[in-house]
């Protein structure tokens, strides 16, 4: 089934076609021209354009959702992350790279990170926003249950090629030249359901807090070489 069928893209919609403000938090109020990877129909590059002055570029390989965020944002390149040229004389630069949730459906992540920070200024911010594979459910799954789930949309989405854990998660975005400054886990008490986020925060200063967040949305500053 295409991901941009009838039948699939609105049951994916929550998870892809939201403004995330989760991620706006994260991006500084005066970055004026900002990289969205990933950008799906535009939601969070529109959302940060009514919030701040800022063009917003974004980058995607959906022709259902690049149609989309072309009426949203500045500009929509529509092309594969894995194949995209980061070409700083066509694209320019930037104050802020966004990759939320993309990098796990992409054959070479740690590339493709390494290769968009070429067009992110020294000091300019990336958000990154991870899902946690260590996530309670999957021990439940594999564990116990002995089988991988292939879902719509969450930790087990049928398009993820790659699965990450904070140590991962930190490991690419530092191998990508950029220094952490925050990592923001959002929780979940049960899959499935975002209200179980402030039931799962019950655990944030417990040492079972990896395994009730549901994903990391993390930001760094590309540093200065």
């Amino acid at each position: 089934m295409s991901l941009s069928s009838p039948e699939l893209r609105p049951r994916r919609a929550g998870a892809y076609e939201n403004p995330r403000p989760e991620v706006q938090e994260l991006v500084p109020i005066d970055a004026h021209r900002i990289l969205d990877l990933g950008c799906s129909s535009g939601s969070l590059g529109a959302a940060l354009k009514r919030r701040q002055d800022a063009e917003v570029i974004g980058v995607e390989l959906n022709p259902a959702y690049a149609a989309d965020a072309a009426g949203r944002l500045d500009r929509v390149l529509s092309a594969d992350l894995d194949q995209f040229a980061f070409d700083p004389a066509e694209l320019g630069s930037f104050d802020c790279l966004i990759a939320a949730d993309v990098l796990e459906h992409l054959r070479d992540p740690w590339a493709v990170l390494g290769a968009a920070t070429a067009v992110l200024r020294h000091g300019g911010t990336a958000v990154v926003s991870l899902p946690n594979v260590r996530y309670w459910e999957t021990f439940v799954q594999l564990g116990l249950r002995g089988t991988w789930p292939r879902r719509d949309d969450g930790i087990f989405d049928r398009t993820h090629l790659h699965w990450f854990a904070l140590a991962d998660a930190l490991g690419l975005i530092a191998g990508a030249g950029i220094e952490v400054t925050h990592v923001a886990p959002r929780y979940r008490l049960r899959p499935g359901d975002w209200r179980s986020e402030r039931a799962g925060r019950r655990f944030a200063r417990t040492p079972l807090a990896p395994l009730f967040t549901f994903q990391y949305v993390i930001a760094g500053v590309k540093a200065a070489h």
